[in-house]
């Protein structure tokens, strides 16, 4: 504790900055046009392939729920049927 309270000694005061040195409060504008160009793309979420076995099983689960949910995941699989009537996998 000493060590450290003898360091702070010879520290310039914080409390000395000039306003314009300060951060404002105004917080960060942006034109349109290139806000467009930085903001992040949404992530896809977990392809199909690597979900978990457990993840599939819940999927299945919800679309057991729903009879012709349930019908064309027997056709065409537990992706397709549950993207058709839910949208995207959560996961």
């Amino acid at each position: 504790m000493f060590s450290l309270c003898s360091s702070l000694v010879g520290l310039p005061d914080t409390k000395s900055v000039s306003p314009a040195e300060s951060p404002s409060d105004d917080g960060v504008f942006v034109k349109r046009d290139v806000a467009s160009a930085v903001v992040r793309q949404k992530r896809a979420g977990t392809a199909p392939a690597d979900l978990t076995l457990t993840q599939l099983e819940s999927l299945r689960e919800v679309c057991e729920a729903n009879l012709a949910c349930e019908n064309m995941m027997d056709v065409s699989g537990i992706i397709a049927a549950y993207t058709a009537y839910y949208g995207p996998i959560p996961y």
